[in-house]
Order: C-alpha cells, then structure tokens, then sequence
C-alpha cells in the first residue's frame, strides 16, 4: 500500500522489454526491472522540475497522485478511495503522465508545511488469535498546531509478536472506508520474532479527511490450534497538510455565487461583480482564496458594433514566487513556499548551493539589506529593477575566491623556498670556488721563493690541473701533473709533493 505510482518496464517472459542505448555505442531491446522504470521516473520528474524549479518532493508527490492514469493496467484489486480516486496495491495511482504532470506542475501552487500528528491507539495489549478487529476514533490533533486537515499518507507503527508471522495479513480502514493492506501473507516467512516497532506505511487515502474512526484488522491466514499472538503496541501517525492549503473540495474554500453579481454576459456568465466582491471562477467572492488576490483586471466585451474596454475587480493568481500575496507583482509577496524565505515584501529562492554552505548570520544580513537599500532607491528613483531574488547569488561565489587565493599563496611559498634553496646553493660554490684559488696562490708564491734564480723559466710553464676533486685531497699516485715539459727531473717533483702534502695538514 506504499506504493504510489507505475512506470513501463517488463517481468513476465515473452513480453516486450524496453528499447534504450546501450554499451559500445549500441541498442537494446532488452532492458527490464526496475533498471529501467526508475530512469523513466526520474526523467517525468525532471520535465516537472523544468516548467516549475519550485516544486518540492511533496509537490511532486501531489501531481503523481492527481495526474497519474489507472487505466489499461491490469490487477484485481482496484478499489476507489474516499476521494474518487483509483488505487491499487500493485499499481499505486496508475502510470505516470509525463505530458499531464507538467501543464499541472506550471501553475502549481506550493503547498505549505507538512503536519504530523501522532495518535496513541492501544491502552492494553490484545490477543491476535485468529481475527484482532481494534477501532479507535482520532480528532487528527483538530485545534493543535500540527492539526493534519488533509492526508498524505499514514503510518501504523506495531510491536506485534507471534509464533510465525508469516501467516499474519494486516489491513488498516480509515473513517471514509479505504482498505490498504499494510502486510500480506507470506507462506515462507516461518520467523517467531514479531515486529518490534514496525512502521507499515499506505497512500491509498491520499487527500482524505483523517477525523474520525481507524480501524485495524490483523488476520491469521492459516489458524493453528497451537498459534498465538499479542498486540502490544499501536500507534497512528497521520502526515499530511493543514487548513490553510488551496483545496477546491475543502469547505473553507470559497464558493463562487451569483448572488452578487452585476453585470452577465450573454451567455449569461457573470462578468462583473457589485461593489465589494471580487470576480472569481466566474462567480463572486467576497474574500480572494490563497494564492490569490483581488485587482483590477481588463474586460474585453463586444457590444455590436462597439468594443467596450474597462477593468472589473477580480482575483488574480500571485506572482509564482509567492504562497500569498497582496497584489500580482514578485515584490507583493506576505509569505513565502518552501525553500523560500520573506525578505521585506520579496521571496528569495534558496537554492541548493546556498543550503549546503550557509552564510555566516552577519555576512548574509549585510548583504540582504544591502539589496533592500539598493531596491528602495530604485522604486523612489522611478525606474523598474529587477527584484533582490536575482541579486542573491555572488556570495555563492565566496568559496572558488578563497580557493583561488589559497593556490596563489601555496605557489608564492613554494617559488620562495625554491629561491632561498638555489641561493644559499650558489654562494657555497662560489665560497668552494674562491678558497682553492688562495690555495693555488700560495703554492705558485712558495714555489717562486724555491725556484728563484735557478728554475724561474720553468716555474712560468707549470701548473696543477684539478680532474674532479681538489688535488690537495688526492692520493700521490692519483695526482695529475700538467707539466708542459717532459725533462723535468725527479727531485722537484717530490718537493713539490711534499709542499701539497704540507699545506693539505695544515
């Protein structure tokens, strides 16, 4: 009894199955189970989203349940509920109506908060035995804030134990007489555990008034002599909307009258109302419904020859922005559907981003009387623009601003420790490169003091080639001497071996 609608799909062999693309760039003909109807579900839902974006999944809820198509599906259990509508256990509501689901979704008004009201049944626990038929009437919390005038859909949460539950079928009746079957029997369910606070849900008195007497049958299907069973806990809780919601076939909603209207067209369809009345589905009301609001609207009436253009006072809808409103513009708005909160006489929408990263109180409030400020000088100035709603969305541009500033300090850091590192890098080789010269320096002065007078010319022609590590750090065999001349004799190259080794102690 949960289920609320039907979408194409296929089960039974030898019927046909759903042609859709598939992998490697290919069709299929055989796409079926939920695989498939969940996809077509969701795609209908989204053609509603897009001729309205302020629906919620309530809303939705509501246009499958009045759009729905119970014709040409098959099942025995078809019954009509309180309300006229067709509903069955297998099908729900009938097939979904992509085409009827969007016109209705485009002039849908947003239903107003949701209502629970919770009902203790059971004072007692009772015996199951074969047959448990408990009633109980409920007021629906009437004169509470959370009084439930229009259903949605009722839960009947059970602690229920028995020897094997799967024997057990439970139905629950409303006041205006709607069977749902909560659980059927299952032959294979051999469980002694029960159901320990199970909440079992039906939509099958969508709409329907709750006031009044519940009813609770739970049967064993299959009675043994040895089979028991206690009820221990029952509670209702009845969701729906409350006395403020637009419903035609609800009694606080205004009925159209002739009685005061004034001027009747040909066809005799009244056309104009007397002083004090608005024109509404044509009749007259005094007060305008919710959703709408009284104003003049133009009259087009050809008299013969002649055209006769005047405005009579009539209800017109609200700006599709608004839940109530005191006149037909998106800035004369008194509250506001879900999603949506009041700012001065303006619904700003919150979208999804904004819900998911708030803004901190003072920053949002700022901004908001920012925008208030700014349409109050537009008004005084006489120039029409557009209203604050369209002007909410820069903060939402806060967080890629602060992202994009934080990758500029993490490369700014990066490229600094970068520069420190290859300049404390270039003055030790400039260090390792300017000390060996002094070196090199006083070994060329020591050996002019040896060498004076006696090996000056050749002194000119020698010096010490480095091949990889400084020479003062080699091993005698290892050391590269780059003398231009092969003559030179044994004795100064082991003084100057000895001087190296000298000044490399040192």
């Amino acid at each position: 009894s949960s289920t609320l609608a039907t979408t194409f799909s296929s089960g039974n062999p030898g019927e046909k199955q759903i042609v859709t693309t598939d992998l490697r760039q290919k069709c299929t003909d055989s796409h079926t189970g939920t695989s498939a109807s969940a996809p077509l579900a969701a795609g209908i839902i989204a053609l509603a989203l897009e001729a309205n974006m302020n629906l919620t999944w309530r809303d939705m809820q509501h246009l499958v349940v009045r759009t729905s198509l119970p014709g040409h599906l098959i099942a025995g259990d078809w019954k009509t509920n309180g309300v006229g509508r067709r509903v069955s256990h297998s099908y729900g509501y009938g097939l979904l109506d992509a085409g009827a689901m969007v016109v209705l979704a485009q002039n849908w008004t947003a239903l107003g908060p949701q209502h629970q009201c919770v009902h203790t049944m059971l004072a007692e626990s009772r015996d199951v035995g074969n047959k448990l038929v408990f009633s109980k009437s409920v007021d629906a919390c009437w004169g509470r804030p959370e009084y439930v005038r229009s259903l949605e859909h009722v839960q009947a949460r059970l602690t229920l134990s028995h020897n094997q539950r799967g024997k057990l079928a439970i139905h629950l009746i409303s006041p205006l007489g709607t069977r749902s079957t909560l659980l059927f029997p299952r032959p294979n369910d051999y469980s002694s555990e029960g159901f320990n606070d199970w909440a079992f849900m039906s939509t099958h008195s969508w709409d329907e008034d709750p006031q009044g007497e519940w009813t609770l049958e739970i049967e064993n299907m299959a009675p043994h002599e040895r089979d028991y069973g206690v009820l221990s806990q029952f509670t209702l809780i009845l969701w729906g909307t409350g006395p403020n919601v637009v419903n035609p076939s609800s009694p606080d909603f205004p009925r159209p009258s002739n009685n005061s209207c004034k001027t009747f067209d040909a066809q005799q369809i009244c056309i104009e109302c007397s002083p004090g009345f608005s024109l509404f589905l044509q009749g007259c009301v005094k007060l305008c419904p919710p959703g709408f609001t009284s104003g003049p609207q133009l009259l087009n009436l050809s008299l013969e020859n002649w055209v006769d253009l005047s405005s009579v006072q009539a209800c017109l809808p609200c700006n599709s922005a608004c839940l109530t409103c005191s006149g037909t513009g998106a800035t004369d708005c008194l509250s506001c559907p879900p999603h949506s909160h009041l700012v001065l006489t303006s619904c700003l929408h919150q979208n999804q981003v904004q819900r998911k990263s708030p803004l901190a109180p003072g920053f949002q409030g700022e901004k908001v009387e920012s925008e208030a400020t700014g349409q109050a000088a537009d008004h005084s100035s006489g120039e029409p623009k557009e209203p604050p709603a369209l002007r909410v969305a820069p903060p939402t541009q806060l967080p890629v601003i602060i992202a994009v500033l934080s990758c500029a300090f993490i490369l700014a850091a990066f490229a600094g420790v970068f520069f420190l590192l290859q300049l404390r890098s270039g003055d030790a080789s400039v260090a390792w490169r300017t000390k060996l010269p002094s070196v090199f320096a006083e070994i060329r002065r020591t050996r002019a003091g040896f060498g004076l007078g006696f090996h000056r010319r050749r002194e000119r022609k020698t010096r010490i080639c480095y091949k990889g590590i400084p020479t003062v750090w080699a091993d005698e065999d290892t050391m590269v001497y780059g003398s231009e001349s092969d003559s030179e004799d044994v004795d100064r190259h082991g003084e100057r071996t000895a001087f190296i080794k000298t000044q490399s102690s040192l």
